[in-house]
Order: structure tokens, then sequence, then C-alpha cells
């Protein structure tokens, strides 16, 4: 039954699938009486008989097109194609597409637009001018480094048996030469003592990037770089494209692993996004990158 289900339910589009559903069924019932209770027309039936024994030229290919799905759920048809270019198949990007959609592969991550979550409650320390000018490219690892704090929300029950909406803030610090997170926590100030420290092997003075959040602003955040001798930057009032590396990093965090999931408690939240990020900096490939995650670019770069 189960090799009938799967026979029946493969194809391109609806006229194929219900002509394989019929031929599943041949066997215990007429075939005149089936496509009379279907409502199906037999010369279109005839059509696709003709074409279900045929040998599929693309089996292989959509064999491995189904298993890099299975390990990377949200790669579209080009991510795909990069990786079958690296696995030593020569094809065309429209024929992956094509096969993706007779599949019926395509992404369907949920998007949501929600309050974007602000830190910001005026100057309530110091504030550092914008070194960064959107200038992000640098070709130099460690040397500019962006953060940000973004919400995520999770269920609870209360001592009441109520449930109740909980918070978790992240504050991760990332590296805009390969867009690699080098740390995060749901502490600034722990996130920012590691980054140091990864990035502490960088020949040029460091310049660390962020919005106007008030804990940027902290006397512990900013002498802390002082101390190390790193130039602290900080975003124009209310100008999100100033900071829009992380912003983007955010957006695809979110679409890929939490909008349309519902979290029932901190430590599932908290595994889930520990989880992606390890994810994000060495599997997930980009193609401003080469079609290389994160910390293969790093590697392929110092290597060079």
């Amino acid at each position: 039954f189960k090799r009938i289900e799967e026979t029946a339910f493969r194809g391109g589009n609806s006229s194929e699938k219900t002509a394989r559903i019929i031929h599943s069924l041949r066997g215990p019932f007429k075939l005149n009486d089936i496509l009379v209770v279907v409502g199906f027309p037999k010369a279109t039936y005839m059509y696709w008989q003709k074409r279900f024994d045929r040998v599929n030229p693309n089996q292989e290919l959509e064999e491995k097109i189904i298993a890099i799905r299975k390990e990377h759920k949200d790669y579209g048809y080009r991510r795909i194609h990069a990786v079958l270019r690296k696995q030593g198949f020569n094809v065309n990007k429209k024929r992956v597409q094509r096969i993706i959609q007779k599949l019926g592969l395509q992404v369907t991550s949920f998007t949501h637009k929600s309050r974007k979550y602000s830190s910001y409650k005026g100057n309530v320390g110091k504030v550092a001018p914008n070194r960064i000018h959107r200038r992000f490219n640098t070709s130099i690892p460690h040397q500019k480094i962006t953060t940000d704090t973004t919400e995520f929300k999770y269920f609870e029950i209360d001592s009441k048996g109520r449930m109740a909406i909980k918070k978790l803030y992240l504050d991760p610090f990332l590296d805009m030469f390969n867009g690699e997170v080098l740390s995060y926590s749901i502490s600034i100030l722990t996130a920012q003592k590691k980054a140091i420290e990864i990035t502490s092997d960088c020949l040029y003075r460091r310049t660390f990037h962020s919005d106007r959040g008030w804990a940027y602003q902290m006397e512990a955040y900013s002498s802390t770089l002082k101390e190390n001798k790193i130039f602290q930057s900080m975003s124009r009032k209310g100008n999100c494209y100033d900071n829009s590396v992380m912003e983007n990093f955010f957006g695809i965090l979110k679409q890929e692993m939490y909008y349309g999931t519902t979290y029932y408690s901190f430590n599932e939240l908290k595994n889930k996004i520990e989880k992606y990020i390890k994810y994000y900096n060495e599997k997930r490939i980009k193609e401003k990158l080469g079609w290389m995650s994160p910390v293969q670019y790093r590697l392929n770069t110092l290597a060079a």
C-alpha cells in the first residue's frame, strides 16, 4: 500500500497525479468505472499512462536534491544548485529549479512582521560617533564587529496554571568580514568579553559597531572597549540602515527557526537558537562568500 501511495502522489501537476491515482487502482477496479466516478477523460489518462513507465533521466538528481533539502530545509534552488556543483554535478540552474517545482520542494518558511524590538531609551550614557558610515565590507577578519539586541517570545505556565508570555533577549557579535557570529549571549557584557578575546589576533585597530541602545551606552561596556584599544561606533538615531548587517542576520535567523514555531520553555528556545547559530556559521552557504559558509570562507581566506 505504501508503494501505491508514493506512486500515486508523485508528479508535477494535478492531471498527472490524478492519472497516477487511477493507475494505482486499476487492479481491483475496472478502468471505465474509475474514470466515470472520478470524471477524468480517458484520452488524458492514456496520455499519462504512456509516460509512467519511462525511465526518469533526473532520478539521481532528484534523490540528491531531496537529500540536500532534508539537511537544509530553507535552501532554495540557487543554494541547492551551488551544492550540486560542489558535488560534481554539471547541471543548469533552471533545470534544478524545474525539478524542485516538480517535487514540490519550494521554500515555504513562514514570514511574519512583528514589532521591532528597540533598546533605545534616550541618552543615558556615552554616545559614540558613527565610524562605520555603512562601509560594511572589509577584507580583514576580526576588524569590524557589529552587535545588536533582538527579542524572542516563548510561553510558560506560571504558578497559577496560566499560560504566560516570557521574553528572551539575544546579543550576538558578528564579524563584517564574513558574517560569522563570533559570540552571543543573553548578557551583553558576557558576549562582549568573548568577542574581544576572539578578535584579539587582528593586526589592525578594531571597531565595534552598534545602535544607540541603552546597554551600549553603559560605562561598563564603553570602558571595556577603551581598555582594549577598540573604537566604539554607533548608528545614527533611529536609522536601522546604519546597522543593516545585523538587522539582516536577525531577519534570516527568525525566518528560518522562529516564525511559525511556538516555544514552551526558555531552554527549548535557547537550545534552538544555539543550534541554528552553529548551523549558520558552519553549514549555511552564501553567494557573496563564493557559496561557502562563514567559517569555510574564513579558513579558506587564511589558507590562501
